[in-house]
């Protein structure tokens, strides 16, 4: 396959002997601590099996795409190929990236929704049929350049909260549907299912329920126009909470029975992203700098969590909005860190904000939180921090380099994914596996190639 290499990509780190995932960020932290102090992150892949676990208990009838856009660490990509997900692309980079695995194109759905015309002749000539549309003018670019494509139908869906407008963004309108599907006809060009726009996390399980309920009636309108509709997307949301799992799964299947019986012979699939790989992650930052700020003493907010009189401090770290943050500027709430180093159970905690190094007034990553006193040089350990985090930095005069990823899974973890029965024959060929292991001063780390 092209843009692949018999020699491995990148490292392992197989954790035997007791080794634990905070055993290797200490000892990169010690590593860093010596040299330059550059943020880090540490991916247990064994976590990204695990929620794969999960999701076959509670989903078992519904197939995983994952969404590249969330994190398309050359990693990540081969655990899950592995496992057997398919995978959604939204731009011709992902499509590329995904296909240099071995991923079979039957596996992928280009769901870009504003696609470059040569990005779709891409799509073409490298046999990507499924995709994604919910308007005409992407349905005639669509019918010159790819004319064996097969469409998915995007469909808005009901907002969970009256505040949420994205859910309302994009996709075509219920009473719209049937313009673009008989659009389509004309045009030749062959619809074979729906896609629900569920895009940020969604704790209400009717959602879904109206999103099946629409998807039925334009496979109703699909049929008597002429249409084999049998790809059934119910798209993204998925936070990965057990709660929120049973809950969607009890709200899901029972419409899929309802309106989709097994007799249709319609595929159900769902478009986890963060699911997968939010937990997987951990980021470390350095403090770099620090400022004691006066308390504003007309300011009520925080005075039962500080008194007026104590400082409250803004600290500075080497990773920000324009980095590995990014997700901030699009409001998703970044909690609070934990703090490398030992302090007493009784140590007082100050009121305290977190920012970014550009000094830029959005750079702000966490408002408020109350941590001890930090001083420069200090590391914070984010958690939850593997969705959109490790994409390219915007451009903001800083020519760091993002930071690097070392990966580690456990023994049990590893032989577990061997005992799954569906690895992919030309996934995980890409791993160098080397047993980590740690000396008495943690200096010595066997993992060493950053994604």
């Amino acid at each position: 396959m092209k843009g692949m290499t018999d020699e491995p990509q990148y490292s392992v780190g197989l954790l035997e002997g007791g080794t634990a995932l905070c055993d290797v960020i200490d000892s990169h932290i010690y590593e860093q601590t010596l040299a330059d102090k550059n943020a880090f992150f540490v991916a247990d892949l064994g976590i990204i099996m695990r929620q794969h676990v999960r999701w076959r208990t509670h989903m078992p009838q519904i197939r995983p795409y994952y969404a590249v856009r969330c994190n398309s660490s050359a990693a990540v990509i081969e655990v899950l190929a592995a496992l057997g997900t398919g995978f959604i692309c939204a731009n011709k980079s992902e499509l590329e990236l995904v296909q240099s695995h071995g991923i079979s194109s039957e596996d992928i759905i280009y769901s870009g929704v504003c696609k470059q015309i040569s990005q779709i002749k891409y799509a073409a000539k490298n046999g990507i049929d499924l995709l994604v549309c919910d308007n005409e003018t992407e349905l005639r670019k669509i019918s010159r350049c790819h004319p064996n494509a097969k469409l998915l139908i995007q469909v808005s869906t009901e907002a969970s909260n009256l505040d949420d407008e994205m859910s309302m963004t994009f996709g075509c309108s219920l009473k719209d549907c049937k313009h673009l599907l008989q659009s389509a006809k004309e045009l030749g060009v062959q619809v074979v299912g729906v896609r629900s726009h569920i895009t940020s996390f969604c704790e209400d399980d009717q959602v879904y329920v109206h999103a099946i309920s629409d998807a039925r009636c334009v496979f109703d309108m699909g049929e008597e126009i002429g249409f084999d509709m049998k790809i059934l997307n119910i798209g993204g949301g998925f936070s990965g909470s057990e709660t929120q799992l049973e809950l969607i799964n009890s709200a899901v299947m029972s419409m899929v029975d309802l309106y989709f019986p097994p007799s249709t012979g319609v595929s159900i699939i769902a478009e986890p992203g963060s699911f997968f790989v939010s937990s997987a992650f951990t980021l470390a930052v350095n403090v770099i700098s620090k400022e004691a700020v006066a308390r504003d003493r007309q300011d009520n907010e925080h005075d039962e969590l500080s008194l007026n009189e104590e400082p409250e401090f803004q600290y500075y770290m080497n990773e920000g909005v324009y980095g590995s943050f990014a997700s901030k500027l699009s409001e998703t709430l970044i909690t609070a860190p934990s703090v490398h180093k030992n302090t007493a159970l009784d140590a007082p905690v100050f009121s305290s904000s977190l920012w970014g190094p550009s000094g830029d007034d959005l750079d702000q990553v966490v408002e408020h939180c109350l941590l001890p006193e930090l001083h420069i040089g200090d590391w914070l350990m984010f958690t939850h921090a593997g969705a959109y985090s490790l994409g390219q930095p915007l451009c903001t005069g800083n020519d760091s380099p993002p930071p690097p990823v070392y990966y580690v899974i456990s023994s049990r973890d590893w032989f577990e994914m061997q005992d799954t029965g569906v690895t992919h024959e030309a996934t995980l060929k890409n791993f160098s596996l080397v047993p980590y292991f740690l000396n008495s001063c943690q200096t010595e780390a066997a993992l060493s190639v950053p994604a």
